[in-house]
């Protein structure tokens, strides 16, 4: 039997628990979905799809913590400067803390504007309303909770990240179940799950980087943390994904708005099957992460051949993974569909629009490929300028197809978004691959010409 080349083997063993570590995210959501499915109403899925949008726009909108935190650490590692390794941690935490600080602080004109802006019914709207006044309080150590992530991932701890992840996800999901089918409590305890669950993988989090990964080793040096330039190539990076990431959801937030407005029926079934999307996109998501590590890594040390053999592996494995994804949704699908929920309508609108999720895999790998390489390298100018062509091919598609076509115009457009989301990055590749390994002068030449 062949033997895999060392850089493959690296990369699966780097992928592999950062898979399975990301694979507990949707596997939440699929539980939240699944708990709320088994109520007699489709308004409770609707409630909680409407609430975890709302989130994902305010807390991933500082997904630029996490992101970045990779990228500065996966660099500072490759470098071997220690300093540079605890800053890589301080400083973005720090930040976190105030962000999810001001988010409770504004939370009532926040809530409100984000539940006004979906499109659902009224009584989607106030189950909504009643999961996000609880889920709010959990900001700053859900911001916190990013950059300890971050920081494993780009420290290139990956089972570190899986065993914190899953005791984030197994507390919230057993929380759950205990919460919404022994107590029923219906969203106000999906809520409170959530909010409980975060607080015990800060703890634990905080403890792994503090006690158990030599980070008190050197002394840390609190000027270099508060290194003007470094801060201010902090901010320029988070500034850059901040934008990419807010296109992200607010693409996410409007897929959600505009089935919503087609009734609670189709906002249902598309929140059962964006649970397809989720579980392939965070499982491909691990190939990104070694990416993130591999490639950051790479530039850390300025070894070119290091760099393309990085991308090279967790691209082709990114790919081989996402035929997988394919193959399982289409033999699985209708019974995936099932154990979701059981209400008749939902589950038949659902099978109608299934092929759409089932071929996702497939198309959008090369964009979370391409994602995982550009935050490592932290060439986040061009993963923002992706991102708003990727949003703007997005909006005039639905604006033409869902017209037309309704729900499937409204998948088509997801598809078109996806595809295009790798398109765009591709066409910067060629440019940050030939700065690896060149000159700090040529380096600059070379994105200065992009």
């Amino acid at each position: 039997m062949t033997k895999l080349p060392s850089h493959y083997t690296h990369i699966l063993a780097l992928a592999v628990p950062l898979i399975l570590s990301n694979l507990t995210v949707p596997l939440l959501g699929a539980v939240d979905t699944a708990v709320m499915g088994h109520l007699p109403d489709p308004a409770y899925i609707g409630g909680v799809a409407v609430g975890g949008t709302i989130f994902s726009f305010l807390f991933w909108g500082f997904g630029f913590l996490k992101m970045g935190t990779v990228g500065f650490t996966s660099q500072a590692f490759g470098a071997q400067n220690f300093p540079e390794q605890q800053a890589a941690f301080l400083r973005p935490i720090l930040l976190a803390l105030l962000f999810g600080l001001l988010l409770i602080a504004l939370q009532t004109p926040l809530l409100q504007l984000c539940i006004t802006l979906i499109d659902g019914s009224e009584e989607v709207q106030n189950l909504a309303f009643q999961y996000s006044t609880i889920r709010i309080w959990s900001a700053p150590i859900a911001l916190s909770n990013y950059v300890i992530i971050g920081w494993l991932i780009g420290k290139g701890e990956p089972k570190l990240t899986f065993i914190l992840q899953v005791i984030i996800n197994s507390v919230n999901i057993l929380l759950d179940l205990f919460f919404v089918v022994q107590l029923d409590w219906g969203v106000e305890g999906v809520a409170l799950a959530t909010v409980i669950a975060e607080g015990v993988g800060f703890t634990i989090g905080l403890w792994i980087i503090l006690q158990k990964s030599n980070f008190f080793t050197y002394k840390i040096d609190w000027q270099n943390v508060w290194l003007r330039s470094h801060i201010f190539a902090l901010f320029t990076v988070n500034r850059d994904i901040f934008i990419r990431t807010l296109c992200l959801i607010f693409a996410f937030a409007y897929f959600t708005k505009l089935g919503a407005g087609m009734g609670d029926e189709i906002l249902a079934a598309n929140a059962v099957l964006m649970q397809f999307l989720y579980f392939s996109a965070y499982g491909l998501d691990g190939f990104a992460h070694a990416a993130e590590i591999t490639t950051g890594h790479a530039k850390g040390r300025n070894d070119n051949i290091e760099f393309r053999n990085a991308v090279k592996a967790s691209s082709a494995m990114a790919f081989l993974t996402s035929i997988l994804f394919v193959i399982t949704f289409y033999l699985f699908g209708p019974l995936i569909v099932g154990l979701f929920t059981d209400i008749s309508s939902v589950r038949s609108t659902a099978t109608e629009f299934i092929y759409w999720p089932i071929l996702m895999p497939l198309i959008s790998v090369a964009g979370f490929q391409f994602d995982g390489i550009f935050i490592g390298t932290t060439r986040t100018v061009a993963l923002r300028n992706a991102m708003i062509q990727s949003l703007l091919i997005f909006l005039i598609s639905a604006w033409f197809l869902v017209p037309m076509w309704g729900n499937h115009g409204l998948w088509l457009s997801m598809m078109l978004y996806m595809a295009t989301r790798g398109l765009t990055l591709f066409r910067y590749y060629p440019a940050l691959a030939n700065s690896i390994g060149a000159t700090s002068g040529e380096a600059k030449s070379i994105e200065q010409a992009t």
